[in-house]
């Protein structure tokens, strides 16, 4: 309402403003003395201001004229747009001044006006490969994404904003959840563009989480060729995948390629533990335990972990207690004074009931970094040792309070896992999982056997007549190990309920 009035006092000063020059100009003396051919014609001061707005009119005219002309020459010279054009040049400044408009208020987060302008554009410019985008990105701001989904398949249609169209369609998919479609566009957007980097990061996503090992090494190795990933990277990733290609390995239906596989795993990142793990396991089933010692003593040197252990006891699965500290001795020289190194060391012991020497293996570990894997140690030498069963609780007690020690953490969300996968089950993120103590120590997240994984896994795991091959105790010291492995496990479960 104020608006309107200010307008409408404007437009009477304006003419009054008008009528007091006209006034003035009548009343005032002079003139405009103009001769032509001899003829002299004298204006006076309003004569000459209405000749002077006359003569700019003409000019325009005339040069306007000269415009269709040039376009009319055009036009009989076989441009067959050329009248088109002259005539559509005032809709497309208006129908550009409308995208430009859209666009901005696309910036500024106004939906709906941007779909108001991104409508009137595309009315007035009539050029689809400009007007679709913003129409849209305009839809899907106002939460049309019907009306979104049609432009994009529009944009589809045409060859040069095909890549468009498919990453839209694409991303609509991701946010409706459905991955397997997602995952095909992303296919289609990369053929159409190798070099998208996001597009890149997007497919390798969908395949890791679909388990497509081969399709995702492929992506990885895209990426390496366009520029967008570190060589080094490259070569972790790259082992990762070829990883996981061959997590089957210790499956009856296991393949040769499968094992060469894990074996291209340990080599492409030697210090991957998993793949190291796996590779030995490739070499013991090949009959070639000399390479799979090998393999576990170099991946030791990088990093001490339990499931290097495991695969080193698998070398030589029928030795004696006393032949496999010996030979596990070659492997404990890497790191001596590690934690891992002293635990696994104290196990070995413990099976061989040296229960002292397994004392001193644990050494002041209890006192500078207790978890509950020494704790339970602890349990079981006392219990070795004869101690009492109030003593053997009282270890127990602590090792369920006790911080858990290193696991499989996820560095993105920093959910736990009970084993390594090349994806977090949580947050889906790829090859983020590292060997490190949590932030959280909460005492149900770890599994017996990860406490006791040389004594209590391989209780609970082998076959009766395996046990008596393996441990080759006296019937006092195997159920002393015994009690306290089924001590560990039932105080387990009980904390995780």
């Amino acid at each position: 309402m104020l608006w309107s009035l200010l307008k409408i006092l404007v437009f009477v000063a304006i003419i009054a403003l008008l009528a007091l020059g006209a006034g003035f100009l009548m009343e005032a003396s002079g003139g405009v003395q103009i001769t032509v051919a001899g003829t002299e014609y004298t204006l006076g001061p309003l004569q000459s201001v209405i000749g002077f707005g006359l003569l700019v009119v003409a000019v325009w005219l005339f040069f306007k004229l000269l415009t269709l002309l040039i376009a009319t020459l055009k036009f009989l010279n076989g441009d067959e747009t050329a009248l088109s054009r002259y005539f559509d040049r005032g809709r497309e400044r208006r129908g550009y001044q409308a995208l430009t408009e859209g666009l901005m208020a696309l910036a500024s987060g106004e939906g709906r006006l941007a779909m108001a302008k991104a409508a009137r554009a595309e009315k007035l410019l009539q050029k689809p490969e400009l007007t679709n985008l913003l129409v849209a990105q305009a839809a899907e701001m106002t939460g049309d994404t019907k009306k979104a989904a049609e432009t994009y398949r529009k944009l589809v249609t045409d060859q040069s904003t095909r890549f468009v169209g498919v990453r839209g369609i694409m991303k609509q998919k991701l946010a409706e959840g459905d991955d397997e479609t997602a995952r095909k566009l992303a296919e289609k957007a990369l053929a159409l563009k190798p070099r998208h980097e996001e597009t890149q990061d997007v497919l390798l996503t969908l395949q890791t989480r679909a388990q497509d090992w081969a399709g995702a090494r492929a992506t990885l190795t895209s990426k390496l060729k366009t520029g967008t990933l570190p060589r080094e990277v490259y070569k972790r990733r790259d082992a990762v995948l070829a990883l996981s290609e061959a997590r089957d390995l210790l499956s009856e239906t296991a393949s040769i390629d499968q094992q060469e596989r894990a074996i291209e795993a340990n080599r492409l990142s030697p210090d991957l533990i998993p793949a190291a793990a796996m590779a030995a396991r490739a070499h013991i089933a090949k009959g070639k335990p000399k390479n799979a010692a090998k393999i576990l003593t170099k991946a030791w040197q990088v990093q001490p972990h339990p499931d290097l252990a495991h695969a080193y006891a698998e070398i030589a699965p029928d030795e004696t207690p006393a032949a496999r500290i010996k030979r596990f001795a070659a492997l404990a020289k890497a790191h001596p004074q590690h934690a891992e190194t002293r635990l696994m060391m104290a196990e070995l012991n413990i099976v061989a009931e040296d229960f002292p020497e397994a004392r001193r293996a644990l050494g002041d570990l209890l006192e500078h970094s207790p978890d509950a894997r020494a704790y339970t140690l602890m349990a079981a030498i006392e219990r070795g040792e004869g101690a009492s069963d109030a003593v053997v609780q009282g270890w127990l007690a602590r090792a369920l309070t006790a911080p858990r020690g290193p696991q499989w953490v996820c560095d993105s969300c920093q959910h736990i896992h009970a084993a390594w996968a090349p994806v977090c089950a949580y947050c889906n993120s790829f090859d983020t999982l590292s060997w490190r103590a949590p932030q959280d120590t909460d005492a149900g997240s770890t599994t017996t056997a990860n406490m006791l994984p040389l004594i209590v896994g391989a209780i609970e795991q082998k076959a009766p007549e395996a046990d008596e091959v393996e441990f080759e105790t006296d019937a006092d010291g195997e159920d002393a190990v015994e009690a306290v492995a089924e001590e560990v496990k039932e105080a387990s479960e009980s904390a995780t309920r």
